[in-house]
This record gives C-alpha cells, structure tokens and sequence, in this order.
C-alpha cells in the first residue's frame, strides 16, 4: 500500500487528544504529517476532503460515554475517499464505553476505512489539585505505548493490503449509550474578577464561541460544553469551574475511578 502522509483529524479542547495523534504519528513514520484542528469554531459549516493515499488518525474526547455532539457535526464534514483511518478516544479514566464504537461509524459513514483503533487515557478536564483525576496523562508511558501502536500500524500498511484486512470490531453497544437529557441550565465556568485581566486567552480556545471578553467575561451557558479550555488556558487562574454538580461529578471521578487504567487498541486481522 502506497501512503505518503498522515493526516491527524482531531476535535482537541484541552489538546490531550492532539498529544496522542501526534504521537501515534510518531510511531508511523510515513512522511509528512498535516493537521486539521476541528476544535476552533471557525470550521463550522466547511467541508474537508482526505485523499486515498492518506494514513488518516481521526480523535476525538469522550465525555460521559459518547463523542461529544460538537465533535460529531465537524467529523461528520469530512470526506475520506476510500483512506485508511486509525481512530482514536481519549478518556478521564473512568470508561471510554461507546465512543469509540461511535467514531467506527462516523468514520465508514465519511468513506474512511477503519483498520485500527485505540482508547487512551487523558487527564480528566474536571481534575483539579484537590481532586487529581489521571493528571499528567498521558504521561511518557502513554506516549510510548501510543509510538508503539503507531509502529505497529505501520508495519500493517506496509505488509498487507487494506482489502485484506478483517472489519475492524471495536467495543460498544447498539443504541449507543443515551446523552443526559439537560433540564436545567447547564454548568459553566465562572471568572474571578480580581484575578482576570481580560485577556481574552479564554475565548480564544472555547471550541463552540461561548465567551465573549469586554469589560467582564460573559459565558453562553446554552453554548458551553464544559470542555474546560478556558480553565487550563487563564494565564491567571481567573477562570475556574465551581458548579456544585460538576464538583459532585469530580469527587465521585476521584473516589471512584482513581486506579491507573492503560490503553487499549484494536486492529483489523491480516
């Protein structure tokens, strides 16, 4: 099989699911490797093609069990011309349940050819100093485990033809998992107003334009997806997640899903 780039396709708030790309590619070694950053809003309503010869790593967060919506609208733009695709979830270390089962289907739905999969871990966008949950991943373990995967992948492109290779069986379930139904105003992030300094870092990296910086920030509860950019981007630490229920979410993270979990991968069989 001729490839002569890869291509990393990636909705990335907190750039954790760049990280792994990147480092998969790495592992590939095939040439030049070109970005497309879904996560910025100013991709909304553009279409994107992948040409055949193109080794394609699609990625995307996971929250609560599924892909996130946002993420799905932009993935579902790009058209993959019959390229193998390496796909790809990144999780707080609870569980990556349905989402990569999910990013199978988008994916054969776009005209890409699944031959691999992956689930690694990510330091949750709810940790905080007091509630550490998975920080510092992926740590320089995962991302040697994640070169590896891409190694491995290679060899999978150089020796076997994609036509020989087995679907690719990911874990999931059929109907995927059910999104929470939002009945009340959903949580946002709030500003310290002693500690901001309007910068704007905070609406700079919000994927879905919820914040807007005058003379105070102003935060679009309607349009947060409590990805938790602004948070880690606040030069100042002005930006700060309070919410009693996304702290209840992230005390029960802490307690309950505090034991390491390690990636997983799957790939179509020769």
């Amino acid at each position: 099989m001729t490839i002569c780039t890869a291509q990393l396709i990636y909705f990335s708030p907190t750039r954790t699911t760049q990280r792994i790309l990147t480092a998969i590619a790495q592992g590939i070694d095939m040439g030049d490797v070109v970005h497309l950053d879904l996560t910025s809003p100013g991709v909304r309503g553009r279409t994107f093609e992948v040409g055949s010869e193109t080794v394609t790593l699609l990625g995307a967060p996971v929250y609560g069990g599924r892909l996130p919506k946002v993420a799905v609208e932009r993935l579902y733009r790009v058209r993959g011309n019959g390229a193998p695709a390496v796909l790809v979830v990144v999780y707080g270390n609870r569980a990556f349940e349905d989402a990569l089962l999910e990013l199978k289907d988008i994916a054969e739905a776009c005209d890409f050819v699944p031959i691999a999969g992956a689930a690694f871990i990510g330091e949750h966008s709810y940790a905080t100093e007091a509630m550490p949950i998975a920080v510092g991943r992926p740590d320089a373990d995962d991302v040697e485990k994640a070169a590896a995967f891409g190694q491995q992948i290679r060899q999978m492109l150089v020796q076997t033809s994609i036509n020989a290779l087995s679907p690719l069986h990911v874990p999931g379930n059929y109907p995927y998992k059910e999104r929470k139904p939002s009945t009340e105003t959903p949580p946002t992030p709030i500003t310290i107003a002693d500690l901001c300094t309007l910068c704007g870092d905070c609406a700079a990296v919000c994927p879905t334009d919820a914040i807007t910086v005058g003379d105070t920030v102003i935060t679009k509860a309607a349009a947060c997806i409590q990805c938790c950019a602004c948070t880690r981007a606040c030069p100042t630490g002005a930006q700060v997640m309070e919410d009693p229920r996304i702290l209840r979410t992230a005390a029960w993270l802490y307690e309950e899903y505090g034991a390491r979990k390690e990636p997983e991968v799957f790939v179509g069989d020769a």
